[in-house]
């Protein structure tokens, strides 16, 4: 069962990416840092308005995210320039 973002985060405000739970789902709204990076994440599927399903989020150390049917990690520093809602 699959659950729609309207459903897990109704009145959500910007956060950054780190700051999500596991299990939570959240909708990509800007990456904040250099040309490079937004390209690379650009190429992963990183879009604006992509849905991000936080697999795993310890709290600190990379993060475990789903885009779709695929899975990544995604370091701190990086979760913390991707803002989400």
């Amino acid at each position: 069962m699959q659950s729609s973002i309207s459903e897990v985060q109704p009145n959500s405000i910007f956060t950054d990416l780190a700051s999500i739970s596991s299990g939570q789902c959240v909708r990509l709204i800007e990456i904040e840092a250099g040309r490079n990076l937004q390209g690379r994440l650009l190429a992963l599927g990183l879009i604006r308005g992509a849905e991000i399903r936080i697999i795993i989020n310890e709290g600190q150390g990379p993060l475990l995210i789903g885009l779709g049917r695929s899975r990544m990690t995604v370091s701190r520093g990086i979760a913390e320039k991707i803002v989400v809602k």
